[in-house]
């Protein structure tokens, strides 16, 4: 029988290492023994704290995890793809009763081909950042960044929005941010915080925050008939309704990317055009999983942390 080590969220705060059976693979799926694979600050922080609103899939325990590397050790008779492949992993749901939300922190996958994406490149470990990467490309989706828009946050989702802002030319984009620690790596654009910045012009303004409370400060700075992309992960935002009145504003929320996301940022990342350098920042084997989680997000200094799958024992 299959088996895998993997991360088990057992319950809020409470994070394991354990052994679990694997899902026999089917004829179209592919076994990914995983090299590398990130934790996510946004919703792994929520399902870690306990605040993760009634979503799909939820409950304890679960395995996290969506920002899967590894190379393919098996593939079934129609997968389509070879033994060795590298490929990323957007999560997997292999574990029989130990939900998986999203699935990919484990040393051993089962996935179907459809959903893996192989990679030609030599990204290594920056690869777990494609997922992230597709968040932004998709966040960006139908709105013009070529006139100068506003981000709110300056951790990875924050700096790939801005690189891919960079990507459609014009006026380069403004991001905010309010720790100090995360004021670097502003390539092309400029890093500032909020009361340092008197635009109040923005004809659309994403947030990658998550922060609930944030909308009455953004809508102050929209142009009229501007956009306000919800690009993050909250429970419940509210607003007061004149000022977005008065300059009609809308709000768009951004979900999950889709495949075709996937697919386009990975052409821009081996082509060269989009660049994932400097945004792993910690990085742990993966045996140490217990306490990363907690570094990755409590310490203001950590944009990504790795999980390094290749020093398991």
């Amino acid at each position: 029988m299959l088996s895998s080590l993997a991360v088990v969220l057992e319950q809020p705060e409470r994070i394991a290492l354990t052994r679990l059976a694997l899902d026999p693979p089917g004829a179209k799926d592919v076994v990914v023994e995983t090299e590398w694979s990130g934790i996510s600050a946004g919703t792994e922080r929520l399902l870690f704290k306990g605040r993760m609103p009634p979503f799909p899939g939820m409950g304890y325990p679960l395995v996290p995890g969506y920002e899967s590397v590894g190379k393919v050790i098996d593939a079934g008779r129609e997968a389509g793809l070879e033994i060795g492949a590298r490929v990323f992993v957007p999560g997997a749901r292999c574990f029989g009763p130990v939900r998986g939300l999203h699935g990919g922190a484990a040393s051993h996958l089962v996935a179907p081909a459809s959903r893996v994406v192989p990679l030609t490149g030599s990204l290594g470990e920056k690869a777990v950042l494609l997922a992230l990467a597709a968040t932004a490309f998709h966040a960006l989706a139908g709105d013009d960044a070529s006139a100068g828009v506003l981000i709110i946050g300056h951790g990875v989702l924050g700096r790939l929005l801005a690189r891919l802002a960079l990507l459609a030319g014009g006026k380069p984009p403004v991001v905010w941010e309010k720790n100090g620690a995360r004021m670097d790596g502003a390539v092309g654009y400029q890093a500032m915080a909020p009361e340092d910045d008197k635009r109040a012009d923005y004809p659309t303004i994403f947030d990658v925050s998550g922060d609930s409370t944030i909308l009455d400060a953004l809508i102050q700075r929209l142009a009229p008939e501007g956009v306000i992309v919800l690009a993050g992960f909250y429970d419940r935002v509210s607003f007061g309704f004149p000022p977005a009145f008065m300059r009609e504003a809308r709000i768009r929320i951004a979900a999950a990317w889709r495949d075709g996301d996937l697919v386009e940022v990975v052409r821009l990342v081996e082509t060269g055009r989009l660049s994932l350098e400097g945004l792993v920042t910690h990085r742990r084997p993966a045996s140490e999983a217990p306490s990363a989680y907690p570094v990755a997000f409590d310490d203001p200094s950590c944009l990504k942390m790795v999980l390094d799958w290749r020093t398991r024992s």
